[in-house]
């Protein structure tokens, strides 16, 4: 097998193996099976799938892409490794939630890992986590305190810690966790790994087991943005067996310019390695090209934070135990147990003033987020050992969650990046954060970033691949609109960006109807010309026909200066699509150009006609 770097399987590094003949999915399995069998951190899983399903489903793999090389396109995840945290349904696997007592079967997968194996991911096993999914140490589980693999007795993170060792260990291309408080975010800054948390009510989470059922996201941990952003894609869609699943309209990416919000005073529990890793950080994302960092105030954010635990939410970790807490609760792991009674202090009344009080914050919390394209955090403010935890497993949770617990309480998405490291080699991650529907927004900024800020994959000793083509829509988000180009902002032209910022994908070249004519405009910066239908005397000019999401239409139209604006083109096909017109008033001292056919054929001309 010929990979780049064996050690951390990434799906884009596996996709192009299969994809050239230099790997092949059984290949793949049968070494990453010997792997996990000798390599330290079993702790990472609570169990495993047999071996013989993996190596024949492995084979299976194997003979479709030999049958059809083309089966990548439909089954973009085919013979690629992953893992779920054991609070996700597996059909014909029992889900514990790091609770033995509690383990029940199930015949039906959850939504996401359905959708996942359709498109030919190849399961591996379920992972350890702090039980119940109630906790971010990565200490509270029964199985064992999964160790950090950089420094084993530091805390790998919570509640998903199993999902993100076993990634950044490179026994998985991917894994799935769940984020109510952090549990998608706090693992991936302490494994040096992406942790990408979607906006509440993206993604299903039928067959989730509940902690926060308002709050629950499933997250995806992985080796760089594109890879997260793969997976996420897969998992998107509508599910009509989920009740909290709801539409979420992507916002645009940022512009040329990129306001970011960090905070004035970030906490880092005494911990100066870690304030400056943070520092290094924030001087990489300055030098990007077009960053703006400002600084905000956390406080009313923080405020939001306390109501998380301390607040009315807790009594949903109560609600999604149901009897099983009065029943079995000897048998939770103590430190669970306390944070789940406190509900038994609460009331009805205590439910109400809760949402009263977040009403009140989110106000505030969102006028800060509408100041800045992103905020940029920490994303957790140290590393503790476990000897640290052990003295104080409560207070020292409550300290990671500094940077984290807000965040679905206000609807927000959120995207961790590895940073660059601490001086004692432990990582040191940052987060993204950005208001609903701010995927997208925040998955291109790490994507342009994470080339800087990210030194290695895993525990191996490539870097990142450097920056790529712009990440697609999620499917099934707004339905799109074809947009004609006519001038700058064709391919190659200088205002193209505005549309490829957006998420717009050139469709195709096409031709009006003969009833247009050109001119260029007088006086423009840059060079643009304007299109005008005319009743006689008209031709067919050429066009780009772009496909942009629809919550982007808005911003893009909204910036188009006069006379330009946006109306209906018909095509020398029939149809009719959105594009750009000029006003007839504009055009009378204007050049006309028509006989040239296009814009780029005038530019063209007039270089040739330029004295060499």
């Amino acid at each position: 097998m010929t990979l780049s770097d064996p050690s951390v399987p990434t799906i884009a590094t596996l996709q192009l193996a299969y994809r050239r003949g230099d790997a092949d999915p059984l290949e793949v399995i049968e070494r990453l099976l010997e792997r996990i069998e000798h390599e330290p951190g079993s702790e990472a899983w609570i169990l495993r799938r047999e071996p013989q399903a993996l190596l024949a489903e492995a084979e299976a793999a194997c003979r479709r892409l030999r049958a059809d090389p083309t089966v990548l396109e439909r089954q973009p995840l085919l013979g690629i490794p992953f893992a779920v945290k054991d609070n996700i349904d597996v059909a014909g696997l029992p889900t514990s939630a790091a609770c033995p007592a509690f383990a029940r079967s199930t015949d039906r997968d959850a939504t996401v890992v359905s959708r996942l194996i359709d498109a030919g991911a190849i399961l591996v096993g379920k992972t350890n986590l702090d039980q119940f999914a109630t906790g971010l140490t990565g200490t509270r589980s029964p199985h064992g305190a999964v160790g950090n693999p950089f420094d084993t007795t530091r805390m790998s993170g919570g509640s998903s810690s199993g999902s993100a060792a076993a990634t950044a260990r490179g026994w998985v291309a991917f894994a799935l966790g769940t984020d109510t408080a952090g549990s998608g975010r706090v693992p991936a800054g302490a494994c040096n790994l992406v942790g990408l948390k979607p906006t509440p009510g993206l993604i299903s989470t039928s067959g989730v087991l509940p902690a926060c059922r308002s709050l629950d996201c499933v997250s995806v941990f992985a080796h760089t943005v594109a890879d997260a952003w793969t997976v996420l894609g897969v998992m998107a869609g509508p599910d009509v067996n989920d009740a909290w699943q709801k539409p979420v309209a992507m916002l645009p990416t940022a512009g040329q310019t990129v306001r970011v919000g960090i905070p004035q005073t970030p906490d880092f529990a005494d911990d100066a390695l870690a304030a400056r890793a943070w520092d290094e950080a924030l001087r990489i994302v300055q030098e990007q090209p077009g960053v703006v960092l400002e600084s905000f105030d956390l406080a009313p954010f923080t405020k939001v934070a306390e109501l998380l635990y301390d607040g009315p939410w807790v009594a949903e970790r109560r609600a999604a135990l149901g009897e099983f807490f009065h029943q079995h609760g000897d048998t939770m792991d103590p430190a669970v147990r306390a944070v789940i009674a406190r509900a038994d202090s609460l009331s009805a009344a205590d439910a109400f003033r809760g949402q009263y009080r977040l009403s009140e914050l989110r106000r505030s919390c969102h006028d800060v987020m509408a100041s800045f394209d992103a905020l940029l955090v920490p994303t957790a403010p140290t590393l503790w050992s476990h000897d640290e935890i052990d003295a104080d497993p409560i207070g020292r949770n409550s300290v990671l969650g500094t940077y984290t617990n807000f965040v679905n309480l206000l609807d927000m998405a959120a995207l961790a990046l590895p940073g660059p490291f601490r001086a004692d080699g432990l990582p040191a991650g940052v987060t993204l954060l950005g208001a609903a529907g701010a995927d997208w927004r925040l998955a291109e900024l790490g994507r342009r970033w994470q080339g800087p800020l990210h030194r290695r994959l895993g525990l191996g000793n490539l870097p990142p691949p450097g920056v790529s083509e712009p990440l697609p829509m999620l499917p099934h988000s707004q339905p799109p609109v074809t947009v004609a180009v006519v001038g700058a902002h064709l391919s190659g032209q200088p205002l193209n960006h505005q549309l490829t910022e957006r998420g717009a994908t050139l469709l195709e070249r096409a031709n009006t109807a003969p009833t247009y004519r050109l001119f260029e405009l007088p006086g423009t910066e840059p060079r643009k010309p304007g299109l005008v239908q005319v009743a006689l005397g008209g031709a067919a000019i050429t066009v780009e026909l772009w496909s942009m999401p629809a919550s982007a239409y808005g911003s893009f139209v909204a910036g188009i200066p006069a006379p330009l604006g946006i109306g209906t083109l018909s095509l020398a096909d029939g149809r009719q699509v959105q594009g750009f017109l000029c006003e007839a008033l504009a055009a009378r001292t204007a050049c006309d150009i028509t006989a040239h056919g296009s814009w780029p054929a005038y530019l063209q001309s007039l270089t040739a006609a330029t004295p060499q």
